[in-house]
C-alpha cells in the first residue's frame, strides 16, 4: 500500500454537480411512489435570516456535544448537499449526497406536557396573533421564553436520536448535521413545523391567552357594578345581608255602604243644616 497516496477533495463546483445528478436520479426514483422530493437550497452565506430559523441554528450551535461535526455540517448544506427533507410530528428524514446517497432519520421526543402548559402561561397576553408569533414579531420577554436552552421550545440533546446509514460511528455525523441545519433552513419559510416537530400546537399559544383573559374581564366587570351602586347609595355592599325581600301586604278591601243608608244620611244632614239657618 502507498501511504503517500491520497483522493483529492472534489472543488465545490464539483461537489453542488455531483449533487444536481444525485438530485435528478432521486427525483426518478421518488417519481415510482408518486412523491417528489423537497431539497434544502441555501442562497448566499447565511443558512437561516429570520427568527425561528436563526433561533433553532443558534440553539443547535450551543451544545458542546455538536461542536466538531457542525463545520462539516455548514459546508455540506451550503453545497445543496440535502436532497430531500421531510419534518413530521418528532421525526426528520431526510437523503444527503455524500460518497452515495445516504439516508438521515432524526427522532425528537415530544415536548413534555407540563413544559408545554408552562410556556403558554408565560407567554399568555404577550403574543397578539398568530401572523406575529409565526413571523417571529415576539417582545424580547417571549423571543427569551421560546429559545431558552433549558425551558424553550427547542429539543436538547438527550431528546434527539440521530441514525445515518453512512459508515461513520459518530452520533452526529456530517450528514445529520447538514439535515439539521437544513431544518433551520426550512424553518424561514415554514416556522409552524417547529411546532409540530415537537408534536404541540401553536395556536394554543393564543387560545391560552384568551382564556386567562375572560375570567378576568368579568371580574372587573362585577367590581365595577358594584362599587357604582356603592357610590350611589352610600352603603356597604358587602356588609348587606342576603336576604330575600319580605312579600309585600296587601291592604283590605274597603266595605261596601248600602245604598239606603247613604241617602238616609244625607238627607238628615240636609235638614240639620237648614234647622241651623232657621235659628
Amino acid at each position: 500500500m502507498n501511504w503517500w497516496r491520497y483522493t483529492r477533495k472534489p472543488s465545490v463546483p464539483e461537489r453542488r454537480e455531483r449533487a444536481r445528478r444525485e438530485g435528478r436520479e432521486l427525483e426518478r426514483k421518488m417519481a415510482k411512489s408518486g412523491r417528489k422530493p423537497s431539497p434544502v437550497r441555501i442562497e448566499g452565506r447565511a443558512i437561516a435570516s429570520t427568527f425561528w430559523g436563526k433561533a433553532w441554528c443558534g440553539n443547535l450551535e450551543s451544545y458542546r456535544d455538536y461542536a466538531y461535526r457542525l463545520p462539516r455540517g455548514r459546508s455540506y448544506v451550503r453545497h445543496d448537499a440535502v436532497l430531500d427533507l421531510d419534518i413530521g410530528a418528532g421525526r426528520i428524514q431526510a437523503v444527503v449526497s455524500g460518497t452515495q446517497l445516504y439516508d438521515v432519520d432524526v427522532s425528537i421526543k415530544p415536548l413534555a406536557k407540563a413544559h408545554w402548559a408552562r410556556i403558554k402561561t408565560q407567554c399568555a397576553g404577550e403574543i397578539g396573533s398568530l401572523i406575529e408569533l409565526l413571523e417571529g414579531r415576539l417582545s424580547d420577554r417571549v423571543m427569551g421564553i421560546v429559545t431558552d436552552r433549558e425551558r424553550g421550545l427547542f429539543p436538547k440533546p438527550k431528546e434527539i436520536e440521530m441514525r445515518c446509514s453512512c459508515p461513520d460511528w459518530a452520533t452526529m455525523c456530517k450528514h445529520v448535521a447538514a439535515v439539521m441545519y437544513g431544518v433551520g433552513a426550512r424553518l424561514d419559510a415554514k416556522p409552524e413545523l417547529l411546532f409540530t416537530l415537537r408534536n404541540v400546537e401553536h395556536g394554543e399559544l393564543i387560545a391560552a391567552a384568551a382564556d386567562l383573559q375572560v375570567p378576568s374581564r368579568r371580574a372587573r366587570g362585577k367590581t365595577i357594578e358594584e362599587a357604582e351602586l356603592a357610590g350611589v347609595f352610600g352603603i356597604e355592599l358587602a356588609e348587606l345581608p342576603h336576604a330575600r325581600p319580605s312579600p309585600k301586604k296587601k291592604r283590605p278591601a274597603p266595605a261596601k255602604r248600602s245604598g239606603g243608608k247613604s241617602r238616609a244620611a244625607g238627607k238628615t244632614g240636609k235638614n240639620a243644616k237648614a234647622n241651623r239657618r232657621g235659628r
